[in-house]
């Protein structure tokens, strides 16, 4: 009888830490209810490196989380919905941007404050905007030359 005592208790300790394991996973990824947050809604032109949760910051600092993503058929623009942190009050002239986290890091959506003394209600729509920039475009335009005519005088034969 006492074996059987035994691996009760042990279940116990793996399932009570399988528990507590869970609920801090859900703290720290930002699963909780959805009653402390209200939603923005923005289009990008490009969404690359952008999912639903991937971080929303301000000031590098995590106030929110992308909660949805669709491509809009008639403007072929990646509608977006960001749950930004209920105590952040938003300038309603604030920009946007899909930003890098560094050279191999990934993207995370940046919300740019205004200076407007009015703040977004929730479902309001930000319309200052900036996609994700690619790194391999860019570096193909930096190795390419960047454009321009540097053949020599530009006289034609």
């Amino acid at each position: 009888m006492s074996e059987n005592t035994t691996e009760v208790l042990v279940g116990s300790v793996v399932l009570a830490a399988a528990v507590a394991f869970g609920v801090y996973a859900a703290q720290t990824a930002g699963l909780s209810s959805g009653g402390d947050s209200y939603p923005l809604q923005a289009s990008f032109r490009s969404l690359e490196g952008v999912s639903v949760g991937t971080d929303v910051r301000l000031a590098g600092v995590k106030v929110g989380t992308v909660s949805a993503v669709a491509l809009n058929p008639e403007t072929f623009r990646a509608d977006t919905t960001v749950a930004v942190a209920k105590s952040i009050e938003i300038p309603d002239d604030s920009a946007i941007v899909i930003s890098s986290e560094g050279l191999l890091g990934g993207n995370f959506v940046e919300i740019v404050p205004g200076g407007s003394p009015f703040a977004f209600e929730p479902g309001d729509v930000i319309s200052d905007t900036q996609g994700a920039v690619s790194l391999i475009s860019l570096l193909l335009k930096f190795v390419g030359g960047g454009g321009g005519d540097s053949a020599g005088d530009g006289a034609s034969q």
